[in-house]
């Protein structure tokens, strides 16, 4: 196992490994509830049993696959926003447009990412965007992971000044953003704790402190009534496949109705994010440290996601993409492919203990969220400044993730801004700098996207 993984090369070994693997399945478990909630009955209308499986199995074999044929500490699973847009084309369209259909535009626009990665055009991303720009998006996506934990937790709230109704889009203005209830509501006085808990752990450096945080947060969360375990006994730990999604994708429905736009925003979307995912984890994990060594990986990562995309179509899921929950695991000291095979494992046996994974409270995983937050803000020392060339691209970069809700804004922001400072830099000043042919062509798509399809 050393050897195939290459454990000492990369200063883990096998305990560390599985720790972080099982902290990133953690981190990630709540995929398995909250995809339903999308995906489902109550959603889209794929049947509960169908995306239960498909989640599980498709999240644990590309998880494997990461881990075997990368051997690079990263997990995925269905991505949350594409499923909740996934959702959103199903229902709004009035029937014209059904789960069926739209997950034939999901598998198209994982065959538009494959032959991409091919081509190595998704590749050149890493050679393309400014040191900056990546190293603003760590920190942004840190962020990002950090406000999840405050939101799923209730630590955060956000007000609306004068507004009737709450479903409609307001103006920024009248979003105020607010501490939660912690003196009333036992979320947030759970998710306090277990925040305590884990920071202590990782002051006094104990080993695989944000497992063990998770773990004694969800048994604290018994008593004060959080973490609910009275459907155990009466759980069924024998997983049924009726119902089930696989192959029922339907291409030529996705053809014949003209998802054009659809199958663009999955792939748009899916493109940044997963770039993103990819260089923040790789760099906390310090893959890219051997510049070459962490291209080539980055590179490989690219096509099993590529093919994550696809496959979670046929299985029945909307996209399957790289987890920023990831940094987790990487955060206990996970460095190799060996921590992926272990959340892939712990993924396909949850289709056994799902009464169990189900049972942690967002609660207790939030703190591990926004810990994992603290540490990726520490990229935050290779952005230049001094430069405002490119400490404004960087600025939009961190700050339009979390406030925005998507990598990818913020990732767009940075790169058409860059472009565009970089341009009127070498027209009217002697210091010139390169701007890579790529980023002319994400700065154009990034505007088409945006003047075109809106913010969706």
């Amino acid at each position: 196992m050393d050897r195939f993984f290459k454990l000492k090369e990369h200063g883990t070994n096998v305990r560390t490994e599985v720790i972080a693997g099982i902290t990133t399945f953690m981190t990630m478990a709540y995929i398995l509830v909250v995809n339903n909630i999308f995906l489902g009955p109550g959603g889209a209308g794929i049947p509960a049993e169908g995306v239960f499986f498909a989640t599980t199995i498709g999240a644990g074999l590309i998880t494997i696959l990461m881990g075997l044929y990368v051997n690079i500490p990263i997990a995925l699973a269905p991505g949350m926003g594409l499923n909740a847009y996934f959702m959103t084309i199903v229902l709004s369209s009035n029937g014209t447009i059904t789960w069926q259909a739209a997950l034939g535009a999901v598998f198209i626009s994982g065959i538009i990412f494959l032959i991409l990665t091919v081509t190595k055009v998704r590749q050149l991303l890493i050679k393309a965007v400014p040191t900056s720009i990546k190293s603003a998006i760590t920190v942004g996506i840190g962020l990002f992971v950090a406000i999840i934990g405050f939101k799923m937790s209730n630590l955060m709230v956000a007000n609306l000044a004068g507004v009737k109704d709450p479903t409609q889009t307001v103006p920024g203005s009248s979003m105020n953003f607010a501490l939660g209830d912690f003196v009333h509501n036992a979320d947030v006085q759970l998710t306090l704790i277990g925040l305590m808990i884990i920071a202590i752990l990782m002051v006094l450096r104990v080993k695989g402190a944000l497992l063990i945080g998770i773990v004694l947060t969800t048994l604290i969360g018994i008593p004060m009534g959080v973490t609910h375990t009275e459907g155990l006994a009466s759980a069924h730990w024998i997983p049924t496949f009726d119902n089930l999604a696989v192959g029922q994708l339907d291409l030529a429905s996705a053809f014949k109705i003209g998802l054009f736009e659809i199958v663009f925003i999955f792939t748009f979307v899916e493109l940044f994010d997963t770039f993103g995912t990819l260089v923040g984890t790789a760099t906390r994990a310090g893959l890219m440290k051997n510049k070459e060594e962490g291209e080539k990986k980055i590179g490989k990562a690219m096509l099993v996601d590529a093919v994550g995309v696809s496959t979670g179509a046929v299985l029945g899921t909307s996209t399957i993409t790289s987890y920023v929950e990831s940094t987790a695991g990487v955060a206990e000291g996970g460095r190799t492919g060996l921590t992926s095979v272990v959340t892939g494992i712990l993924f396909i046996l949850a289709l056994f203990i799902s009464p169990l994974a189900s049972i942690v409270p967002s609660a207790a995983t939030s703190p591990a969220l926004i810990i994992v937050g603290v540490l990726m803000m520490s990229q935050v020392r290779n952005i230049d400044w001094d430069d405002f060339l490119h400490a404004f691209p960087a600025f939009l970069t961190i700050a339009l993730m979390p406030f925005t809700g998507g990598i990818a804004n913020g990732i767009s922001a940075g790169i058409v801004s860059y472009v565009i400072l970089a341009l009127f830099n070498n027209l009217f000043t002697k210091n010139k700098v390169q701007i890579h042919w790529l980023m002319w062509i994400l700065a154009i798509l990034v505007l088409c996207r945006y003047i075109f399809m809106g913010g969706e």
